[in-house]
């Protein structure tokens, strides 16, 4: 994005971004950006805090007074607890066993879901696979069957899912990393209207640790590793 800003820059048009890692901002130094102290996913702060994200937006704009650039300024947060932006990851939460089918356990939570939605008028971060939430249990099994199959018997498919098909395609590896991210929101998104109080550390250790979705996103992880051809898409999957 700091590149993109530097070309619209140039074009006339000023531009101001808002940054999770200022290690990054700092080498690309875009025109202008607010470093703000949140994990990914949150760059507005804490969900459902207007306040809070009002003024993130105007430390944001306010940066357009400036004649040139680059300028880097920090967003502070006093309420901020630093330790929120080191969100329990698979590889930091201890697997354990469970007897549940995904597919079911997410049958059990898409009423939690469609509330989610109804509550905040359709929004939500699924999507990114295309293949329409109603038919998540289609493509829990097929991660399952991915996740079992043989190393040795190359995979193939439809790298365009359409939300349509009846039966997912999944072995190219961008859609299995959408396709997780998307199971991955559905229940988070679930998750927030079933715990209204819940944050997000307890959200990802729930996730990771009592359900079944976090064993199956690790096997995919752990089967797209296996792989020297898909083993890059591994990453992000189930950290």
């Amino acid at each position: 994005m700091g590149v993109i800003a530097r070309e619209l820059e140039q074009a006339g048009l000023a531009t101001t971004s808002i940054s999770l890692v200022r290690e990054h901002t700092t080498a690309v130094k875009p025109p202008r950006a607010l470093f703000v102290p949140y994990p990914f996913g949150h760059p507005l702060g804490e969900a459902d805090n207007r306040d809070l994200q009002l003024r993130i937006i105007r430390a944001a704009l306010a940066q357009l007074q400036a004649d040139q650039g680059p300028v880097l300024e920090d967003f502070d947060d006093p309420n901020f607890d630093e330790s929120d932006v080191d969100l329990p990851q698979a590889s930091q939460v201890e697997r354990r066993d469970h007897s549940q089918d995904p597919a079911f356990e997410l049958t059990a939570l898409r009423r939690h879901y469609e509330a989610w939605l109804e509550e905040h008028g359709g929004r939500t971060q699924v999507g990114l696979s295309g293949v329409d939430q109603r038919k998540f249990r289609g493509l829990v099994r097929a991660l399952q069957e991915f996740a079992a199959s043989d190393l040795t018997k190359p995979q193939t498919l439809d790298p365009k899912p359409s939300s349509t098909d009846s039966q997912p395609p999944t072995s190219d590896p961008r859609f299995l990393r959408y396709a997780s991210d998307d199971l991955k929101a559905f229940y988070f998104e679930a998750r927030m209207h079933q715990k209204p109080g819940a944050g997000d550390l307890e959200i990802n250790r729930w996730f990771w640790s009592e359900t079944a979705m976090g064993n199956l996103l690790r096997d995919v992880r752990d089967r797209l590793a296996g792989d020297p051809a898909t083993s890059g898409a591994a990453f992000g999957v189930a950290r």
